[in-house]
């Protein structure tokens, strides 16, 4: 039997804003394929932050063990790229490429060609139209090996493009928990435009699949890295930072539109994905296969899941721990006692609530929230007395996993990595302040 192409398509700051998980965004060939498919209802990441989340999903393993403790861009990289998945799946017979966005390698840190990929197309800017063109071409050659092909897409980060016409502020929701108003809407409305060219871009590739006989024996995966570039979602440890969309599509029943509820997270993929192609799974794979719940052998091959932020722009160390019914966050750092402004992006969102001084909001240490109750995580239960016994629990499962995976935090503050950058903690940002390498030098460039 030949063995199954991989392809791999991920978005920038997406999290669950598309059709399929109920928003009124126009994404029909994300919704046909996620009728066509497997649909995760409670996807999660392994860190809301760009490179962070991309690495956990292919080393399979926590960004504080990978060594993507921050952005590629700020200075950090894997600790080994042979970890990466491709290399696990080319001892098997496979070729690889890329297409697009990767955001795990860049200067001076480390070089797209460190990945290891067979190949990497020819695409020379960031418009899905480009990234889409030299993914199709690819899939138009004649295949003599299995494949595996990563097609990264710089839709939907920040800066938006310009407002099509067909979403219309009017009858645009802003994503919760942001308030309702006229600039937020209209945010949310060119939101929407570029999720619409992303699911046109995704659409065009599933046909070319069609078109070249390839969709039978072909998992497809499509996924994002982490919430919206809004306040309170990106870089944020509540579900608006780590829900994230994740669909897939192949034989051996991950079709017909089934819908999981249970928990899994980016980093249970690669261990799925060796599942499925019958290999074995490498040993510093954290994660474990989600194919019970795609074949309906459990509700739950999770009990508990783990996420983190080190840095983003700035320092910013957090982790957390959700369960099915909780939700426990600690921060890690003393030294800061006002909003990290720098770890969220520039939007009309946030010049609103620095307007409004959100930056001298303090941080709690720990956070605790009943999601049953309350979904939003608005209500902090850390000093409820009622849950003492949830927040120790909760407080022993982080513990135990940092224990187990020899987090650096147990040591204290982690150190900006030889070529890191960062911002200053108290900058307001708004692209007025400098960044600062490790020398505390100022450095001219943009973080995004």
């Amino acid at each position: 039997m030949k063995k199954l192409n991989v392809l791999y398509v991920h978005s920038h700051d997406t999290g669950r804003f598309i059709s399929p998980y109920g928003y009124k965004v126009d994404t029909p060939r994300l919704q046909q394929f996620a009728e066509e498919g497997i649909l995760f209802r409670r996807a999660f990441n392994v860190a809301p932050s760009c490179s962070a989340s991309r690495s956990g999903l292919l080393t399979g393993m926590a960004p504080h063990n990978n060594g993507m403790l921050g952005l590629a861009h700020m200075g950090w990289k894997l600790n080994d790229y042979k970890q990466h998945l491709i290399h696990t799946l080319h001892a098997q017979g496979y070729v690889s490429a890329l297409s697009g966005i990767q955001h795990i390698a860049a200067k001076p840190a480390a070089k797209t060609e460190d990945i290891g990929y067979t190949e990497i197309l020819p695409v020379t800017s960031k418009k899905a139209e480009d990234i889409t063109d030299r993914a199709l071409e690819y899939l138009d050659r004649d295949h003599d090996n299995p494949f595996f092909l990563a097609v990264g897409y710089f839709d939907t980060h920040r800066p938006f493009p310009v407002r099509d016409e067909r979403d219309d502020p009017r009858y645009t929701a802003v994503a919760p928990p942001l308030d309702d108003n006229a600039e937020n809407r209209e945010d949310m409305a060119a939101f929407n435009t570029t999720a619409r060219v992303w699911d046109t871009s995704v659409g065009r590739i599933l046909d070319k699949l069609e078109e070249r006989g390839l969709a039978d024996n072909t998992l497809v995966i499509v996924t994002t890295d982490h919430g919206l570039p809004m306040p309170h979602m990106k870089c944020k440890l509540t579900d608006h930072g780590l829900g994230v969309l994740l669909m897939m599509r192949g034989p051996d029943g991950i079709a017909g539109g089934k819908v999981v509820d249970g928990m899994v997270s980016h980093i249970d993929i690669f261990p799925t994905i060796c599942e499925i192609l019958q290999i074995n799974t490498p040993e510093w794979v954290q994660g474990r296969s989600v194919l019970p719940l795609i074949h309906g052998e459990a509700e739950e091959v999770n009990e508990e899941v783990f996420a983190e932020i080190t840095y983003h722009a700035a320092y910013e160390p957090k982790r957390a721990v959700r369960t099915k019914r909780y939700k426990y966050i600690r921060r890690f750092d003393d030294n800061y006692s006002k909003e990290v402004l720098p770890n969220c992006d520039d939007s009309v969102c946030k010049a609103q609530l620095v307007k409004e001084n959100w930056g001298n909001s303090e941080p709690a240490e720990e956070q605790l929230y009943d999601l049953l109750f309350d979904p939003q995580e608005k209500t902090n239960l850390a000093d409820s007395s009622k849950h003492a016994d949830v927040l120790e629990d909760m407080r022993g499962r982080l513990q135990a996993w940092m224990e187990r995976t020899d987090d650096p935090l147990l040591k204290g503050p982690v150190p900006l990595s030889e070529h890191g950058k960062t911002w200053k903690q108290s900058a307001v940002m708004l692209r007025e302040e400098p960044m600062y390498n490790v020398q505390g030098e100022p450095i001219v460039k943009e973080p995004y």
